[in-house]
């Protein structure tokens, strides 16, 4: 998970995000509370999400369930609309130079933070300047960046080494660069007492049970109606549903899914189900035998029933996919080598002269779901010798055992990619800082760095179809499929969209009170 292991990251996973995303490291975050702000007028919407962000500083953090929350407190300098495409945010427009080695970015004016301290352009220096220099979790989004300057409180300008195309991606894909004020840093507060420029703030966190945010009268964007959103933690999909056909709540992910069909028939719901940018993938570990041996690693994946998979973890609401990258992207490259085919598993290990062997599967009780294809990837694989031992440690320990090599084969998730850099480089390149699994291939590394300074979109996306043909042969990672991005709420809640990148935006709601 990374930013997104999440699973996966980040992203963790149905949120590690994640992400890529990851649990991050826990801050205790009893008591948080804040009386600063100009709060709005209008009513409460009530929220359940699926577990508890692990603190509340964006630079530090990689894990969904915190960006979940922080989507709504936080700005980026550029935002993703609906169709991912980076939109202005604080900053209302740019300009890159013709060598594609400057942005100069223009910002917003009349932006305030919550505690009504102005906004400048110092905020968005410093913001990428201590991402950068502290080394913090998302640092890695910056690291073509060389230099960041204010000329004036409204100008930006960020110089990078080499073309950059994922840059406006990296800035605004997801929170994890958010624009924060030092202040609030400083002081030691961001981690659970944060202070942004968004359309809600922070009013009160009661560990373990909510967090409530207050609308926030001076936001620079539309007007915000909500009075405030009260955002409760059920990691029970079955709980969380009861909740909302009770009442108690207007909005939830937490959506088993064995009943979106059900719900799709339900008038007195509203279901939006739509094909996400996460992955989930299998990884075995390259540095130990057997599992170095390609032909080892390409039998275990045509032994894979995925259909059988996909129904015992997602009841028809996953798309099979044997790469990254969904089929909704335009950078979407078809692949189809692998088929359940237990012949061909045999000659595979025959010629790797393999006769069996026991394995240790990783998966975490934290996402449930890794557990149950645990168990279908364990009968797929008894026919060929291979006893699967599942292993299902909470995730911060799964995240340690990764990080550490204590694993045969694992299974996790990346989401909220944009970018095809997203997708691949972390977790392929020899480099990798997401590496878990291994893999070096020298051409594969080459392939990604230069796809990271192609600007080219055809030429770019030529150079990530062969990557990816490449790492999937070679089974860096089994892929199993794209997940989907599952909400629903009461017809009284108006203005909210389902987005494939998984954020969860409560700005523009209205709710009609009873």
């Amino acid at each position: 998970m990374k930013r997104r292991t999440f699973v996966g990251g980040f992203l963790a996973v149905a949120g590690l995000a994640a992400t890529g995303c990851s649990t991050g490291e826990g801050v205790d975050l009893s008591g948080g509370q804040a009386d600063f702000g100009n709060p709005t007028t209008g009513p409460v919407l009530r929220v359940a999400i699926g577990g508890e962000p692990d603190q509340l500083d964006p630079h530090s953090s990689s894990a969904y369930f915190t960006f979940q929350v922080l989507e709504n407190i936080f700005d980026t300098l550029v935002q993703p609309d609906e169709n991912l495409q980076m939109q202005p945010s604080l900053a209302e427009s740019w300009e890159i130079s013709d060598d594609q080695l400057t942005y100069t970015f223009t910002l917003r004016q009349g932006v305030s933070w919550h505690d009504g301290s102005p906004f400048t352009a110092e905020d968005v220096v410093y913001s990428y300047t201590r991402l950068i220099d502290e080394e913090l979790s998302n640092a890695y989004k910056l690291a073509a960046v060389s230099e960041v300057t204010a000329p004036d409180d409204h100008t930006v300008v960020i110089t990078v080494s080499q073309p950059t195309p994922s840059l406006l991606t990296n800035l605004g894909g997801f929170k994890g660069l958010a624009i924060v004020q030092r202040n609030n840093v400083e002081s030691g507060q961001i981690a659970n007492t944060p202070i942004g420029t968004g359309p809600f703030y922070l009013a009160e966190y009661a560990s373990g049970d909510r967090i409530t945010l207050r609308g926030n009268a001076d936001y620079w964007g539309e007007p915000v109606t909500l009075g405030s959103v009260e955002i409760s933690f059920i990691s029970e999909p079955s709980t969380a549903l009861a909740a909302l056909r009770s009442g108690e709540i207007d909005w939830t992910d937490v959506v088993p899914p064995q009943t979106v069909e059900e719900l799709r028939r339900d008038e007195s719901l509203v279901l939006e189900s739509l094909q996400s940018t996460d992955y989930w993938y299998l990884a075995l570990n390259l540095k130990k035998d057997p599992w170095s041996d390609v032909r080892v690693r390409q039998a275990i994946a045509y032994a894979i029933d995925r259909p059988s998979i996909l129904q015992a973890v997602a009841y028809g609401t996953a798309v099979e996919n044997q790469l990254a990258i969904p089929e909704t992207s335009p950078w979407y490259t078809p692949y189809d080598t692998y088929r359940l085919d237990l012949d061909r598993a045999r000659e595979l290990l025959a010629e790797a002269g393999f006769s069996g062997a026991p394995m240790e599967l990783l998966a975490t009780s934290e996402y449930p779901e890794t557990v149950v294809a645990a168990q279908v990837i364990a009968a797929n694989l008894a026919p060929l010798g291979i006893t699967v031992q599942i292993s299902q440690p909470d995730f911060s320990t799964w995240l340690d055992e990764q990080n550490q090599g204590n694993f045969d084969l694992l299974m996790m998730g990346w989401l909220g990619n944009i970018d095809p850099d997203d997708y691949y480089y972390s977790q392929h390149h020899s480099e990798g800082g997401s590496n878990a699994q291994g893999y070096s291939n020298p051409e594969v590394d080459e392939l990604l760095d230069a796809g990271q300074v192609e600007v080219d979109v055809e030429a770019r996306k030529e150079l990530y179809a062969r990557a990816a043909t490449i790492i999937a042969d070679e089974c860096s990672y089994i892929y199993l499929y794209n997940p989907s991005v599952v909400q629903t709420w009461l017809p009284e809640v108006s203005g909210y969209t389902a987005r494939a990148d998984g954020a969860i935006r409560f700005g523009p709601v209205t709710l009609q009170e009873s």
